[in-house]
């Protein structure tokens, strides 16, 4: 199987990585990819956004199988003219992508097939918003319409930021605050059969202890020893196929990557939001334990087949993503930075923690340089979530990138718990 996949952040790195390990693959590209995509994939300097582009790539190399990774492609009808092309395609239509793309389009879909999800209103005044501010009080969430790169969400007991937040919007939708913890639960779906993956948890503010502002993930893990064991059955039945029925009901069915953003309230199971294409940085600790070969899976969804897949298959242990940002972010970040050590991680610590490329370049000598907010995830496997942790922290302090962030306690209380648990 020839196979190209589109985007160049730790999610794609994250999808190539596991892609080639998949015997099934005979060939490997990505465009426009980074500097470690460039180790395990052919890259190809196409704009990701350019549909016509992709779409003669992808004709031009054969592939077998098209891989969308980011939203904004996604949303603006890549997936269609790969698709227009005969080409298999693993990634929803621009029509269907509206389900990440437009927070009021999702409402409307929830609404219609009975999903549970926090009370809305959708502002496109100045006196709306000061009707759904007054509405429900704080803690004020307010999320922008429209696609933000992960940031375009503010949760703040303040009525002043809350209010600044939803004027700078063109259209808002602001909700009710969801207490309890936030799960992460992708599906590979191909409009119809819906395949759940493995749960697992982000840590979207910038600093430690849930402080600071929202970010697009500054680590993730799984599993969730926490979680109750039928979470994800209870999830299939409520969120992910009444979706998926009620989008192909309204005739734009959803084939790929249907991300359910969830909080596990005193009241039961909400949808936070859905995203139509794998999360980051939830991705790299999903890839890194499952067994089951990803090329044929996404395959199967593309080609709407995924009901003749056996059941997937997951390692019993655990992984750890920590992400490593530049200086600044998630305000305008500072890059051109060189990166020291990957080579360190790779000799002293592969396969087990192993470092996935987001904002990375080359530049003339070959020497590695920060390109963007989000620059390295750094991703490592254990028997549990503390061996993991251990691992993944171990490999983080051998890189060395001036000015660079990252939080110190990904997954640590649920380690901490996880441990103390067993001893018990």
């Amino acid at each position: 199987m020839k196979v190209l996949v589109i985007g160049g952040g730790a999610r794609e790195h994250a999808l190539c990585r596991s892609l080639s390990l998949d015997p099934d693959v005979t060939a490997l590209h990505c465009a426009p990819g980074n500097a470690g995509i460039a180790e395990v994939a052919e890259l190809h300097g196409v704009n990701a956004l350019d549909g016509a582009a992709v779409a003669e790539l992808a004709a031009g190399l054969q592939a077998d199988l098209v891989i969308v990774g980011p939203e904004a492609p996604l949303v603006a009808g890549v997936a269609d003219a790969v698709r227009d092309r005969g080409i298999p395609v693993f990634g929803p239509s621009a029509q269907a992508a509206q389900l990440e793309g437009s927070k009021a389009f999702a409402k409307d879909v929830m609404a219609t097939a009975a999903v549970p999800t926090a009370r809305s209103y959708v502002c496109t005044t100045p006196a709306e918003v000061e009707v759904a501010l007054d509405a429900f009080g704080a803690p004020y969430v307010v999320k922008d319409d429209g696609l933000a790169a992960g940031k375009g969400v503010v949760v703040t007991e303040d009525v002043e930021a809350a209010r600044a937040h939803a004027l700078a919007c063109d259209r808002v939708v602001i909700e009710e605050f969801l207490d309890g913890p936030e799960v992460s639960l992708f599906a590979v779906t191909d409009g119809e059969t819906v395949v759940p993956l493995q749960p697992a948890q982000d840590f979207k503010r910038a600093y430690d202890g849930d402080q600071g502002p929202n970010t697009g993930g500054m680590g993730a893990y799984s599993p969730l020893p926490w979680a109750d064991p039928k979470l994800v059955d209870e999830v299939m039945a409520t969120v992910l196929q009444p979706t998926v029925d009620e989008l192909r009901r309204r005739g734009t069915p959803f084939s790929g990557l249907l991300y359910a953003g969830l909080a596990i309230t005193s009241r039961g199971v909400r949808v936070i939001e859905f995203n139509a294409r794998f999360g980051d940085p939830e991705t790299q600790v999903v890839l890194a334990r499952l067994r089951t070969p990803l090329a044929g899976l996404l395959h199967a969804a593309a080609t709407g087949t995924l009901a003749t897949l056996p059941p997937l298959r997951w390692s019993d242990g655990a992984a750890v993503t920590v992400v490593i940002a530049s200086h600044n972010y998630p305000d305008t970040p500072r890059t051109g930075d060189p990166i020291d050590g990957l080579a360190d991680v790779a000799e002293q610590d592969g396969p087990k923690a192993y470092v996935l490329h987001a904002g990375t370049r080359r530049d003339d000598s070959g020497a590695v340089l920060s390109a963007g907010g989000r620059v390295l995830s750094v991703t490592a496997t254990g028997s549990d979530l503390t061996t993991a942790r251990q691992r993944a922290y171990r490999a983080v302090g051998r890189i060395s990138l001036d000015g660079s962030q990252h939080r110190t306690d990904i997954a640590a209380k649920v380690a901490d718990e996880a441990a103390e648990a067993q001893g018990a």
